[in-house]
């Protein structure tokens, strides 16, 4: 697949729906030059999500019956904030531990809101039955090439817009749509580092194992890096392209969110600063001459930190 291309065409799709998210320079502890940082957590609905929600359903016609969508969370919101931007019913499945701030944001973004005992496995499994019963278009949340070329354009805006210089980049990894996008758009050009929780080392595992491997997922980013088996998509491009994944511990990513809130007032949920702990905890040391960036994916932090006052 000629994943630029894709992009590109995506890119034009979606401009007018999407937030170009602002890039900022930040002095990293152990990182002999600056952090470029992408504020994507800064995207509609709290994180990248919305790129391929809204590629997916500008990309052909909607049925009568909606959408249906299977979601750790931040998916289902960025699917029900598109769908009722474009104006069509929508049904979410997420399980439990989204936790309540997420589920609240989708709940308030209009879309029917199915809260499925277990783990994001068991959201899908229903969403799938959802779908098959009602014809709905299921849009998937990472392994779809309409999800991976939306996402993908995050990349692109990155160097194309703002001017990226890094040699390298620094991404978190759920089920590798986000992953996909960066590898189907730099084609080997940079070098990406993958980072994953340990307690949900799915790429990492799949690599070993193979593309049918599954994990058990735990741990503070659980509800959006918690998916048990890697996207094929990704898994191939990672493949290809030799990316491995880094694994960083529960302790390290809630020392990188304290950080980032800390030192830039950046609030970002733990999956959004999984990246940064890599190269904080020194999983990834830069040579003396090299530029990284590093991705802050979401910001739909639990509990949310306004709640008492709003409500």
């Amino acid at each position: 697949m000629d994943w630029p291309e894709h992009i590109t065409q995506a890119a034009q799709r979606i401009a007018g729906y999407v937030r170009q998210t602002p890039v900022m320079q930040i002095d990293v502890p152990g990182v002999k030059n600056p952090v470029s940082l992408k504020l994507e957590h800064l995207q509609h609905t709290g994180s990248f999500k919305a790129r391929g929600a809204f590629n997916t359903l500008l990309s052909g016609p909607v049925p009568k019956a909606g959408i249906v969508a299977a979601s750790g969370g931040n998916h289902g919101a960025a699917v029900a904030y598109a769908a009722r931007q474009l104006g069509h019913p929508a049904r979410i499945y997420v399980p439990e531990i989204a936790g309540p701030a997420k589920i609240a944001l989708i709940r308030d973004l209009g879309a029917d809101l199915v809260v499925v005992p277990g783990a994001y496995a068991q959201a899908a499994a229903q969403a799938l039955e959802w779908q098959q019963n009602t014809g709905a278009m299921q849009i998937h949340a990472y392994d779809a090439p309409a999800t991976v070329a939306g996402q993908g354009t995050l990349f692109r805006e990155w160097q194309s817009d703002q001017g990226l210089r890094a040699e390298t980049l620094v991404v978190a990894v759920g089920g590798g749509g986000l992953l996909a996008g960066a590898m189907g758009w730099f084609q080997g050009q940079r070098r990406i580092l993958a980072v994953e929780p340990t307690g949900a080392p799915t790429l990492h595992t799949a690599l070993r194992q193979g593309p049918d491997a599954q994990v058990d997922v735990g741990g503070v980013a659980a509800n959006a890096l918690g998916a048990r088996q890697i996207g094929r998509i990704c898994y191939d491009l990672a493949q290809q392209q030799g990316v491995a994944p880094l694994l960083v511990g529960d302790d390290e990513i809630i020392q990188a969110q304290t950080w980032l809130w800390r030192n830039a007032r950046l609030l970002v949920e733990p999956a959004g600063a999984a990246a940064l702990a890599a190269l904080m905890a020194g999983h990834y040391t830069p040579s003396q001459t090299e530029h990284v960036a590093v991705l802050l994916c979401g910001a739909n932090v639990a509990p949310d930190p306004l709640a008492a006052v709003v409500g």
